[in-house]
């Protein structure tokens, strides 16, 4: 089976085509993040409106080898995200479905970041403990088989993306805020500067809004504090915590493996750190595919298919939509 998969959720216009749900035969995704670097964040009506300029030529590029006719499914990103962003997609997403009489599946974003880890040609192990880390989402799930999960924990204010964004706003580094981190972290000193970890005992839940703060009146009171080695003690502080209550949650119900996804879960230290600390198999997808991409939104997509779902005409965007 083939489906075209469309992702608008935030600020990158993607367009992919995949087969069975594992191989990628077109994955096409136009990025914003130099027009809105400028503000030094996601603008929403600039979001949209780029979203109507780009989504067309994106999806042609996209259907570029494949025709209309082999396509068994058009899938695409509902929530959650930014509504203006998520209506483009949807609404050109029903109109390809009902021109060419296919069905349509609504997915969820979050969902798609992990059934990334089903494509190049790998298979996870379930049950899976799922990380998914993203620019507003840090949650911790087992699932238990496809659509099947257990909520563990989530963040209780800033997510680990949002938290890189504002620290890297605070050492001045740019946006976007993790691949600025990761960048200056490369030159510093993790040791140097011991930062508070938020553990929250007896719960899976994240905190990451204390060590933003800790940043801000670290930079504030030790004027001449090098850039690089407040950015390397932050990362790492971020990892340990992401890692700990992982693996803990993994070895407590007994999962066979832990899957990492999101926008963050490009994050070199990140992956070393889990693969190295898990006693578990850790599966994680490419760069390219932990951030946001319609390959993903495709796969997902499938796996909802041969369960024999699809959606209404009426189906509607849902800009705070949850996974569980």
């Amino acid at each position: 089976m083939k489906l075209l998969g469309i992702e608008t959720s935030c600020d990158e216009t993607a367009a992919a085509v995949v087969q069975d749900g594992r191989e990628i035969l077109s994955n096409i995704v136009a990025s914003q993040v130099d027009i809105h670097a400028r503000y030094g964040g996601i603008v929403p009506e600039v979001a949209s409106r780029q979203h109507l300029l780009t989504v067309i030529p994106i999806i042609q590029q996209a259907m570029a080898h494949t025709r209309w006719n082999d396509l068994d499914a058009i899938a695409v990103t509902i929530g959650p995200g930014l509504a203006g962003s998520l209506l483009v997609g949807v609404n050109i997403a029903k109109a390809i479905a009902l021109a060419h009489r296919l069905p349509l599946l609504g997915i969820n974003h979050l969902e798609g970041h992990i059934y990334a880890n089903w494509l190049e040609g790998r298979e996870p192990d379930l049950p899976s403990l799922c990380l998914i880390v993203s620019g507003g989402h840090t949650e911790l799930l087992l699932m238990r088989g496809h659509r099947d999960y257990l909520p563990l924990g989530r963040t209780r204010d800033d997510a680990a993306g949002e938290a890189f964004d504002k620290v890297a706003r605070i050492l001045g580094l740019g946006y976007p805020g993790g691949p600025a981190i990761e960048q200056a972290a490369l030159g510093g000193n993790s040791t140097l500067l011991r930062l508070p970890r938020a553990w929250i005992r007896g719960s899976d839940d994240f905190s990451f809004s204390g060590l933003k703060t800790a940043v801000l009146r670290l930079v504030e009171e030790r004027k001449g504090l090098s850039p690089n080695d407040v950015a390397a003690s932050f990362q790492e502080a971020v990892v340990d915590v992401l890692v700990t209550k992982t693996v803990e949650a993994a070895l407590k119900l007994n999962a066979r493996q832990i899957i990492l996804s999101g926008g963050v879960a490009a994050n070199r230290l990140l992956r070393q750190a889990l693969s190295q600390r898990s006693p578990l198999p850790v599966l994680f997808p490419s760069p390219f595919l932990c951030t946001d991409n319609a390959a993903m939104i495709a796969c997902c997509g499938y796996f909802r298919l041969k369960q024999g779902k699809a959606d209404p005409w009426h189906l509607d965007i849902a800009p705070n939509l949850r996974l569980v």
